[in-house]
């Protein structure tokens, strides 16, 4: 059993943010049906290109990240027959999933006081680009524009001096992460209706969401009065600690170390890299020592590290006390023996897919594929209720798919 087995989630969402949260109550069990325009679907199952990289044919990534384990149905909200669907369906509810902008949520009157006069005991829940108040509550955005950067984190990332901004390293970066919050809220929501019988309306946005990711450099600029600058590419990783940044192997891999108690680990290092007289050197006897003496630490690690291949040094860092870890790349990690064991990456269909990060009883969520367009149509309305001569009738009048 599933820790959300027996919710229902009503998801009526596109792209990437909302649905994102619905994919991870659908991974802790919660059924989700969403709901998508009876012909157009999710304008996301368009979406072929992304960046550098093309799918061609199914299953599209683009569209199994964020809706793996639900069920679709194809409705046209706008028509009074589609409507007295969604009633329907919101009435069978716990939980009402939206990313609609304020101007359609009055429009297909889904907003709060629409929904419950349907189902006063619903948990409402919406992402925003921008949040729930203020002057630019009406407007929509992206995780680039909303989380990445006006939240502080492509600035925060871009070298002074550089032309234009660090991107997002991948697709939908900040919308899973602004989903994963939102699934959070929605579970906490839950949780309180049934201590108190009174649902919430739980709101999250990616501009939110990207200030909290940014939550700690954002509290040292304003303690201090000054913005987070990126240091210079090749730079060492920390001015006072050449146990803290990156490393470059004899193949050109990197390795990360972040030890952010030198002392305590820079003899073990030294022996691990064949230069234990370094765990002696006067330079690096103490913590203030190797302050103050980091560049000729770094050096002195540049040239040992660089003698191995990352392979080698993976092997003989097994044994290395402090944290470190290699770079890897969005590819390389379908290889890594612990990613592997904890099966963070797990199949759904015919895909691979990262599991959603919250894993009970040590076990990792099951995955389900995304399910095609308007595919669970009927299935969904004969367990609402509708006979076949009112779901031929809904058809007809262009109501559903």
């Amino acid at each position: 059993m599933r820790p959300l087995d027996g919710i229902r989630v009503l998801e009526v969402a596109m792209y990437g943010f909302v649905p994102s949260a619905g994919a991870v109550l659908a991974d802790w069990g919660a059924d989700v049906i969403k709901v998508e325009h009876a012909v157009t679907g999710d304008p996301q199952r368009g979406l072929r290109q992304t960046g550098t990289m093309r799918v061609e044919g199914d299953p599209n990534p683009n569209v199994e990240h964020a809706n793996r384990g639900k069920r679709s149905i194809g409705l046209d909200m706008a028509r009074p027959e589609g409507r007295e669907v969604l009633d329907e369906l919101i009435r069978r509810s716990d939980v009402f999933l939206t990313s609609f902008l304020p101007g359609a949520r009055r429009r297909f009157r889904i907003d709060v006081e629409d929904v419950r006069k349907a189902n006063p005991a619903i948990v409402y829940a919406r992402g925003s680009a921008l949040g729930p108040r203020g002057r630019e509550a009406e407007k929509g955005g992206y995780d680039m524009t909303a989380f990445w950067a006006r939240a502080g984190t492509a600035a925060s990332l871009t070298p002074p001096g550089a032309e234009g901004m660090v991107p997002p390293p991948g697709p939908a970066y900040g919308d899973t992460i602004s989903g994963t919050n939102l699934a959070g809220g929605i579970a906490a929501a839950l949780l309180a209706r049934e201590r108190t019988g009174e649902p919430s309306v739980v709101d999250v946005s990616l501009l939110g969401s990207g200030l909290w990711a940014m939550g700690h450099g954002i509290a040292l600029s304003l303690r201090l009065g000054e913005p987070m600058v990126a240091l210079a590419p090749g730079a060492h990783g920390s001015p006072t600690n050449p146990l803290t940044g990156l490393y470059r192997t004899a193949d050109g891999r990197y390795l990360s170390l972040v030890m952010l108690q030198p002392a305590k680990f820079w003899a073990d290092v030294c022996r691990h890299v064949d230069r234990p007289e370094l765990a002696d050197d006067p330079r690096f006897a103490t913590a203030e020592l190797i302050a103050e003496h980091t560049p000729e630490g770094v050096a002195l690690l540049r040239e040992a590290i660089a003698a191995r291949t990352l392979a080698e040094w993976t092997e003989r860092f097994a044994t290395l006390a402090g944290p470190w870890a290699p770079v890897q790349d969005s590819l390389q990690v379908g290889a890594d023996p612990q990613i592997r064991a904890n099966e963070y990456l797990a199949r759904a269909g015919e895909l691979e897919l990262v599991t959603s990060p919250v894993q009970f009883d040590v076990e990792p969520p099951p995955l389900g594929p995304a399910p095609e367009f308007a595919a669970q149509t009927e299935e969904i309305l004969t367990e609402a209720g509708l006979d076949w001569d009112r779901i031929i009738a809904l058809k007809a009048a262009g109501a559903i798919t």
